[in-house]
């Protein structure tokens, strides 16, 4: 367990690195647009994980998984480091931004949650990120984000986790549906939304009967469509 936090950790300070170091060369970044982003929402077992790494590869994107999201927004000393990582100026319009966001949407006033969109709305000023999980859907200008989601019929997904985690039925099903649960829990109690609920998503994707390429072509030209000329 030991060594997984020390390669999260690993994982969270090479994303930083990167930050400064774009920042450091974008001297002009209001003259310099930044990139659209991408998230995406996925169901445990839906193969959405694999298709967001080939995906992410294909179009240059920084990918990062809940748990980068996560480890960053829970402390507070990397929140303001890559808070900080934005020059005063992009600071300044996150600020102002994200106030308007906890106003207009009535987010609950808890210290992780502003931490949380704090962290994904900075990621959002850099540009050029997938972001898996974590209720990104809800914090990013939708005018600048691609919103996905990838689902499949629960039998398979429990199917591809027993073979996956080599467990028996009862054990992948119970597995899926607690992954399944924790994650929409989480919507409902940071963004008082549904996961599930279509009209927050740009593409709902069901790999049910999708190869990964398939779907992965898929994404990408709904993507470049929505941003055409950017």
């Amino acid at each position: 367990m030991k060594k997984e936090t020390r390669s999260l950790d690993q994982l969270v300070s090479a994303q930083l690195a990167r930050w400064h170091t774009r920042q450091a060369a974008q001297k002009k970044m209001e003259e310099e647009k930044p990139k659209p982003c991408m998230t995406i929402s996925i169901d445990p077992g839906s193969g959405g994980v694999e298709i967001a790494k080939r995906l992410a590869s294909l179009l240059g994107m920084d990918l990062l998984g809940s748990e980068i999201i996560q480890r960053i927004a829970e402390s507070s000393e990397k929140s303001e480091e890559a808070v900080k990582s934005l020059d005063e100026k992009e600071t300044s319009k996150l600020n102002s931004w994200l106030s308007s966001l906890f106003a207009t949407q009535h987010l609950t006033p808890d210290e992780y949650l502003r931490h949380l969109t704090r962290v994904v709305g900075a990621i959002g000023k850099y540009g050029n990120a997938m972001l898996l999980g974590r209720g990104a859907q809800y914090i990013l200008p939708r005018e600048t984000t691609f919103r996905a989601r990838i689902i499949a019929p629960l039998d398979m997904r429990i199917e591809k986790a027993e073979k996956a985690r080599n467990q028996s039925r009862k054990d992948a099903e119970d597995f899926v549906l607690k992954m399944e649960y924790d994650r929409r829990s989480f919507v409902e109690q940071y963004f008082h939304r549904d996961v599930t609920n279509p009209l927050d998503y740009d593409l709902v994707l069901n790999t049910e009967n999708l190869s990964i390429d398939a779907a992965v072509a898929t994404l990408e030209t709904a993507f470049k469509a929505k941003f055409k000329g950017m």
